[in-house]
């Protein structure tokens, strides 16, 4: 899950690019929002993985949130920390790895996105920003989030990203200076994750995603892209408070990520079993 950049926002302008087509279907008045997915490449290993990214498509789930595992992290809670451990013990998810799994999988989708995490450390720190940023987009993927970009790097990073024609995924959180989610909205050009509180991955807001809807509107007037409210979604419910607050897509994560240790752990078929928790959590259509 992703750090969000609290620091001072600058002046300087980056250049950004423009995702081909909404990362989120647009919103009919009284619809819901889009439903958006983390899990760690790894956890299920790969070859199951291929399988449950596939069905999501058949479910009509707009985003897959994949993560390049990574240990430690900071603003993770212990469900998403123990999956990432799960990945990177069992070897075969490296940042490679994973491209080669996206360039595999993303040509069989028709619905589905997917939005490559990337820890700046872990995966992407010894490596050429622009050469590395370059390859995700040849491998397919839809969008990327770098986690814990250092701030210094940030306008190579937009740089990068839109010589490569590959959308950026920008964070804030909702009680960040007024300035930094400013700048955040403005250059996301896949979609803005909103993170709903300050704190760790699975922890929910105390006044509910529902009191987000100024700060919604506030976003609005600084980006044309989505904007997507992740941390503490983890029920259908969840999902409607997210769209009452006017946001374009709810982003699920440690529930999602428990699903599938539930599965694995009571020896089910994973991607059955995580299909029954997309439709437990996707609101019907109006």
């Amino acid at each position: 899950m992703p750090r969000p950049d609290t620091a001072t926002a600058t002046t300087a302008t980056a250049t950004t690019t423009t995702a081909p087509a909404p990362f989120f279907p647009a919103r009919r008045p009284g619809g819901v929002p889009g439903l958006a997915l983390f899990l760690n490449a790894g956890d299920p290993p790969l070859p199951q993985l291929r399988e449950l990214v596939l069905m999501l498509d058949e479910e009509g789930v707009a985003c897959l949130e994949l993560a390049v595992p990574f240990p430690d992290s900071v603003t993770d809670g212990p469900v998403v920390r123990r999956s990432a451990r799960r990945a990177l013990d069992r070897g075969g998810a490296g940042l490679d790895d994973v491209l080669g799994f996206v360039a595999d999988v993303r040509p069989h989708l028709t619905r589905t996105r997917i939005a490559l995490l990337a820890d700046w450390r872990y995966s992407l720190g010894h490596r050429d920003l622009t050469a590395a940023t370059r390859d995700i987009a040849a491998a397919g993927a839809d969008g990327l989030l770098v986690h814990a970009l250092p701030p210094r790097l940030r306008e190579e990073h937009l740089g990068s990203a839109a010589e490569a024609g590959l959308p950026v995924v920008t964070t804030c959180y909702a009680n960040s200076p007024y300035e930094t989610r400013a700048e955040a909205a403005a250059h996301a050009s896949a979609y803005l994750y909103l993170v709903a509180h300050y704190g760790r991955s699975g922890t929910a807001p105390a006044a509910g995603h529902a009191a987000l809807a100024q700060t919604v509107t506030e976003l609005r007037a600084h980006t044309t892209s989505p904007i997507a409210v992740g941390f503490g979604v983890s029920t259908r419910q969840h999902v409607e408070a997210v769209g009452a607050a006017g946001a374009d897509a709810a982003i699920i994560g440690s529930a999602a990520v428990a699903a599938v240790a539930a599965a694995q752990e009571a020896g089910r078929d994973v991607t059955e079993a995580f299909r029954e928790f997309v439709r437990s959590v996707r609101p019907a259509q109006s």
